[in-house]
């Protein structure tokens, strides 16, 4: 595995700033230089602010300095340029890096206008050799795009050591890109946005109307055109776009497109750029003592209150966008003049910036975070119709189109493997990287082990099986925990280990509450305390399993998903995790062993404060207030993860890694005995009612909240428990399920799972 030690940062600017702290965020020492040390400084101080590390101790892993100071850079592996776009200041500087950098050590820059040969213009041999751009995108931390762009006197081998480090430590999807203008993403994306701005001032389309068509019906996020402009910056496109002009060849269709337009002009003028700003093509507004969102009217240049679309496209193009790139309504003719302009363009950019289809694909989903790249959309409408559609309005069928209409498909299965259609030669295999399992690709060669509509439980080899989720958001209902319960008897029977994971947007959102509220209204509370038991039940088999688990966590792991994953012998996480037990913004606690689990792991930390009423009151501060970890690495601090459960930079290797920690589990593993537990007792409790009392006189909590709390503090100081005789944990489960139906009875708690299945937010009363 290639690790880089130290890695330089030369400009500490947003982009800057933000690599520097990414790089910290993987654990290596970094330097960050600006022209002067204070600027240095300030980047990291912005980044601190911004979330760019995903723990605030990270900042102290980089070295700020000034450019001056460039023997601070002489035992970097990797030096990464992030100054002005301008060749004459990046060439100087790495004319000064060349005579104090070692031997090896690899250089490249984050350039996304300028080509690769004019930046090592009269540079030698030695830098060209050594010189690669890596084009990162804004912010570092979270946009997983790395285009990269090498050229013939590249070095393979550090070609190849930035693109493993990328991938294995900063979690990076990488996607090789022709040295051309803007490379894949902003080449095509810039002209998605361009023609969003024109086309909708053209047709008479309000900013609600383009962000909605351009949005949900494509798999592209709320933000459609307008919310990203105002999010990347209105001043900005207008230099991205110039340069783009400048840049590309003579009748190019980004060239038809300009920022050069009096309302663009008058808001950048009047600093009306976006977000930064606080307003752009929308802006929150304070009124009656409300703050109220609104839109930017085009045709007048004023803010008005939000206006929800009505266009019959709109509806049709939620279950057929054909019908909506070919309606008649302005809803209709702005999809077709943007999304049909952008996929024809994409489609005839290929070969030329890319080899294939797929990492222009990639570049878009990755880098602008389309559910679907403009080939997958192509392939969605029917790559003949869409031909057939161009044809018909005058407008050129791109060589590479034309051939997959031929095909009928950009992409296809074939011998269970995907693959993509290649200019001039046909169909190619899908490239997957070495040492990434994927359950899609398994999904192509094989059927699950056993399963139902809730869950599936696959052969990942080598002894592993993996139980998958998949009812919406993960949740869990009765299904679900029969899904839990099956894997468990499949495991003992036939594997050796069990890994808990998916590949959706969430590990588990909890569990389903409309089951539980409907049980709750008509008074059933005997069915929601046989679910709870249930839970707990199988949770408890989980953990005393003869086999070790782990869970593969990523995204939301919240209530009985961080539940079910704090019963595993181990947790892998990916990094951009969001674990917590949120159960007390419906009006109850933990009630499948959550709070017992997150207890016994604060009173095993030996870090932390030793003595009963410590961790109590540690669990306490994390569960009350539903506090959710903003990355693996927070969950750390938690308590949620333990020091021997492991962190995966990239989510795409993070099945493999889980299944790779089970299969280290295995050998010589040993089930868990149950545990004994000192617990605090009557005085612990008092103790957290004393705080408990204390935000309830300051206003801080609601009547309910501390009804909710003071539960909490029952279960988690161990009810009548004497301190000085330790308890069998399952007097925890028994708190658990006592406390959870105690509140579930309440109508304060009803009205709360009613608020949040409504509205998605947490009520507090």
């Amino acid at each position: 595995m290639v690790s880089f030690k130290k890695v330089a940062v030369i400009g500490a600017g947003v982009m800057g700033s933000g690599i520097a702290a990414h790089l910290a965020n993987a654990g290596v020492e970094v330097v960050l230089l600006d022209l002067d040390a204070k600027f240095a400084r300030e980047g990291v101080a912005k980044q601190l602010k911004a979330g760019g590390f995903m723990r605030a101790s990270f900042a102290e892993r980089i070295t700020t300095g000034a450019t001056s100071e460039l023997s601070l850079v002489a035992g970097a592996d990797w030096i990464i340029e992030a100054v002005a776009e301008k060749p004459e200041i990046k060439r100087d500087l790495f004319q000064k890096l060349e005579s104090v950098r070692k031997d090896g050590s690899i250089v490249s820059s984050n350039t996304s206008t300028i080509p690769l040969d004019v930046l090592t213009e009269g540079l030698g041999a030695r830098f060209a050799g050594d010189f690669l751009i890596t084009h990162f995108f804004n912010p570092p931390r979270y946009m997983r795009l790395l285009e990269i762009v090498s050229s013939l006197r590249t070095r393979p081998e550090a070609e190849e050591a930035v693109r493993a480090f990328s991938d294995i430590h900063l979690g990076k999807g990488l996607v090789t890109c022709k040295d051309t203008p803007g490379f894949i993403a902003n080449r095509i994306g810039c002209l998605w946005l361009a023609a969003g701005l024109v086309e909708a001032l053209k047709l008479g389309v309000s900013v609600e109307e383009a962000d909605a068509v351009i949005g949900k019906p494509f798999g592209i996020p709320s933000t459609g055109i307008f919310g990203l402009l105002d999010l990347v910056g209105v001043d900005l496109m207008p230099h991205i776009l110039g340069s783009l002009h400048k840049t590309l060849p003579p009748g190019d269709l980004v060239q038809s497109y300009s920022f050069d337009i009096p309302l663009i002009n008058t808001m950048i003028a009047e600093g009306r750029i976006g977000r930064k700003a606080g307003a752009g093509f929308f802006r929150q507004a304070q009124r009656d003592g409300n703050r109220v969102r609104e839109a930017l009217d085009l045709t007048s240049g004023a803010y008005r209150d939000l206006q929800k679309p009505d266009l019959q496209s709109l509806g049709l193009g939620a279950r057929d966008l054909r019908a909506l790139l070919s309606h008649v309504d302005r809803g209709g003719l702005y999809a077709w003049a943007v999304m049909g302009r952008t996929l024809a363009y994409a489609a005839s950019l290929v070969p030329e910036i890319a080899d294939t289809p797929a990492e222009v694909d990639e570049a878009m989903r990755l880098g602008y975070a389309w559910g679907r790249g403009p080939f997958e959309l192509i392939d969605a409408v029917g790559p003949a119709w869409f031909a057939e559609q161009l044809a018909k309005r005058g407008e050129k069928v791109p060589p590479i189109l034309a051939q997959a209409a031929q095909a009928g498909s950009f992409y296809r299965i074939a011998d269970a493997k995907r693959e993509i259609l290649a200019p001039a030669i046909g169909y190619l295999p899908l490239h997957r990287a070495a040492g990434v399992l994927s359950l899609d690709d398994l999904k192509l060669a094989a059927k699950p082990v056993a399963g139902n509509s809730a869950a599936s439980i696959w052969d990942l080899g080598d002894g592993v099986a993996c139980l998958e989720f998949h009812t919406k958001m993960n949740a869990f209902d009765s299904d679900l925990m029969t899904g839990v319960e099956s894997a468990l008897d499949e495991t003992a029977r036939n594997f050796q280990a069990l890994v808990i994971g998916n590949e959706g947007a969430a590990f588990s959102a909890g569990a389903n509450l409309k089951p539980m509220l409907d049980a709750a209204e008509r008074g059933d509370f005997a069915f929601i305390e046989a679910f709870c038991i249930r839970g707990q039940q199988a949770f408890r088999r989980l953990k005393f399993a003869a086999h070790p688990s782990v869970a593969a966590v990523a995204g939301m792991a919240l209530g009985g998903g961080c539940e079910i994953a704090l019963h595993c012998s181990a947790i892998q996480a990916h990094a951009e995790t969001n674990i917590g037990l949120v159960e007390t913004n419906i009006g109850v606690i933990p009630g499948w062993g959550g709070g017992k689990e997150l207890l016994l792991r604060l009173i095993a930390d030996k870090s932390r404060t030793k003595g009963p009423v410590a961790p109590a009151l540690a669990a306490f501060e994390t569960i009350f207030p539903a506090k959710i970890s903003s990355s693996a690495f927070q969950a750390q601090e938690l308590g949620f993860l333990r020091a021997t459960d492991g962190v995966t930079m990239n989510r795409e290797r993070l099945l493999a890694d889980a299944k790779a920690r089970a299969l280290a589990l295995v050998k010589d593993y040993k089930a868990p005995e149950p545990a004994l537990v000192v617990l605090s007792g009557p005085s612990g409790r008092q103790a957290l009612r004393n705080a408990i009392d204390t935000a309830f006189a300051a206003g801080r909590i609601k009547p309910h909240d501390r009804v909710v709390a003071e539960t909490l503090a029952e279960v988690l100081s161990g009810g009548a428990a004497d301190p000085t005789r330790p308890q069998p944990e399952d007097v925890l489960f028994d708190l658990e399920r006592a406390g959870f139906m105690e509140l579930v009875r309440t109508e304060p708690t009803r009205a709360r799972i009613r608020a949040m299945l409504e509205t998605g937010k947490p009520l507090r009363n």
